[in-house]
């Protein structure tokens, strides 16, 4: 039985991505989650990039999915007795309005953000824009889905942008200087080495920006040194859900990891 038909029996779907071999190179647990749709708990990183991407690459489906939900705009439809109070979003009818907005923008099928943060997220795309990189380097076909075999293994990604001789991520960072280290600590050399693998595309760049003011931008080209890391990566995320799957490793709960120092 192949890889892909023991996934679609133990998990409904045939696929991996790029998230789900991550996952199973840091814990087999997170894998296991991530493959039956649980949220991860620290996804407050990853909602606000989501965010910042569809600012950025579809501007109009962005300001018609989000709302923005502050403390303010929860006051504005409390009773004047909380809005007085010392501490208003402590009292039961701030979290009882709170519960409700949230329940009905989620219905509407809204996506709830601070004012804060959209804010932040604005500011930077504009950035991007008035430096000139989105013309140069995020100017072509936006989220391109891929879906085929990559050495034996279904893969499913979106790019952010294939630009024909091409392809760019969009990545927010604390550091543009520390972004060297991101690639490997957060395996983003696996994503470059699966869409790069898909379309046959060498060139392959990181448009990088800071999350605070003043939200400085960065181009990152990935080397040939990197895409290897991230194919020997691959390799290793794949073997591991291989063994996983093929009962090796008899529960993800027993996985752990081995190294040096």
């Amino acid at each position: 039985m192949s890889l892909s038909d023991k996934l679609q029996d133990k998990y409904g779907k045939p696929h991996l991505s790029y998230s789900s071999m991550k996952k199973a190179l840091i814990d087999l647990s997170l894998f296991d989650m991530h493959m039956k749709g649980v949220r991860d708990p620290q996804s407050d990183a990853l909602e606000f990039g989501t965010m910042y991407d569809m600012l950025l690459f579809d501007n109009k489906k962005a300001h018609e999915v989000y709302r923005v939900v502050d403390d303010g705009y929860i006051l504005e439809r409390c009773s004047l007795k909380t809005q007085e109070s010392k501490s208003p979003s402590m009292t039961n009818e701030f979290k009882e309005v709170k519960a409700s907005i949230m329940i009905e923008l989620h219905e509407k099928g809204h996506l709830i953000c601070s004012e804060k943060d959209w804010d932040a997220a604005n500011l930077m795309v504009k950035r991007l824009k008035d430096c000139g990189i989105v013309e140069t380097y995020l100017n072509g076909d936006y989220q391109k889905e891929i879906y085929q075999e990559i050495d034996g293994v279904l893969v499913k990604g979106y790019i952010d942008c294939f630009g024909g001789h091409y392809i760019s991520d969009s990545k927010s960072t604390r550091s543009v200087e520390g972004f060297r280290y991101d690639v490997n600590k957060l395996c983003y050399d696996i994503q470059a080495y699966i869409y790069c693998k898909a379309t046959g595309i060498e060139e392959f760049y990181w448009v990088v920006q800071e999350k605070a003011f003043p939200y400085l931008p960065a181009v990152v080209r990935c080397t040939e040194e990197t895409l290897f890391r991230g194919e020997m990566k691959f390799q290793s995320a794949v073997s591991k859900i291989n063994a996983f799957m093929d009962g090796q490793i008899s529960e993800a709960s027993k996985d752990y990891m081995i190294f040096e120092v």
